[in-house]
């Protein structure tokens, strides 16, 4: 018996060191594998050979396979109820620029004709109302003792009168041109500036708080573009009116030709320097128009104010320019 006892415990310590080296060589051949592993995943791919390909695998599964159509329509239904109480709202970061231009015909219009002619009768017919001195009586009276006054001319003025209003619904009419070529030759923003409601533009700016000369700077540049249009078409008509009587005046039967040549290039001479003129006078105007509309949208209320500075920097503009001109002219000479 006790030589089977010892038999047992030799087999006893035979097999544990036999697991323990089997474990030993487990773990080092784990670690050795994942060396390996490693060493692939690092490896390039010319040298895959001698590792192999280690590929993950992976598994797909469908998971919808086991929803019915029941669960499906009831998702439907619930997505439609929270949409239609909470609708999405999508905000466009682009500017939309609106757009209105007025008639083509808006100067024939009742309201607008009619002050036309009441301005342009008044403009000729009130210096004929002025009164005389009284030194100009006294000299009538002592020059012609028997002779009865003349009476006025109202033939003239009315004349004068039909003249302005025909340029002047010419003008707006040119401009209205000029607005749908801008819309169609222009992009969308330009367009939508030179169109702006300049008056109402003022008011929006002054309530954003800017500063004193921030805010003339501003609205002096939106009064620029928006009266760009307006000064445009009046250079046109000008111009216009300042080559049909160029061409009108020398229309002449073919006898005197060389003279005719003469006139005709003393005459072209002449209608370039008109040209000069009446762009420089146009260019005084809508610079003086900005400036003005700037300076008084500040003094007096926004749109009130800049609807006059325009006026009054449009009508100041050209005097200022021809007097300057003038007495620079006469320094030179």
């Amino acid at each position: 018996m006790a030589g089977i006892a010892i038999v047992l415990d030799l087999l006893k310590k035979s097999q544990t060191k036999h697991s323990l080296h089997s474990s030993s060589l487990s773990s080092a051949s784990a670690v050795a594998s994942a060396a390996a592993v490693s060493a692939a995943a690092g490896a390039p791919f010319a040298s895959r050979f001698l590792f192999g390909s280690f590929e993950p695998r992976v598994a797909y599964c469908d998971a919808a396979a086991a929803i019915d159509d029941d669960y499906l329509a009831a998702i439907r239904k619930m997505s439609a109820d929270v949409l239609q109480r909470q609708p999405l709202t999508y905000i466009s970061t682009s500017k939309q620029y609106n757009i209105q231009p007025k008639p083509i015909f808006s100067a024939f219009e009742y309201r607008a004709l009619a002050m036309t002619t009441v301005r342009s009768l008044l403009m000729f017919y009130l210096p004929l109302l002025e009164p005389k001195t009284a030194s100009e009586e006294d000299d009538d009276n002592f020059l012609n003792n028997d002779a009865e006054k003349p009476r006025a001319d109202l033939i003239v003025p009315l004349k004068k009168s039909v003249k302005q209003i025909a340029r002047e619904t010419t003008v707006v009419t040119t401009r209205r041109v000029l607005e749908r070529l801008a819309i169609s030759y222009v992009s969308q923003r330009m367009a939508w500036k030179l169109l702006k409601d300049v008056p109402q533009s003022a008011l929006r700016k002054a309530e954003r708080g800017w500063s004193t000369h921030l805010y003339i700077f501003k609205v002096s540049q939106t009064t620029l573009r928006g009266h760009f249009l307006g000064i445009a078409a009046s250079w046109t008509v000008q111009v216009g009116i300042e080559i049909y009587r160029c061409v009108s005046r020398y229309v002449k039967p073919e006898e005197e030709e060389e003279e005719e040549q003469v006139v005709i290039s003393e005459q072209a001479k002449d209608l370039g320097n008109k040209v000069v003129g009446i762009t420089v006078r146009c260019g005084a105007s809508l610079v003086f128009a900005a400036i003005g509309a700037g300076i008084c949208s500040c003094l007096i209320r926004p749109s009130t104010g800049q609807w006059i500075g325009c006026a009054l920097g449009d009508l100041a503009g050209p005097i200022i320019v021809s007097v300057c001109l003038q007495k620079t002219l006469q320094a030179d000479g």
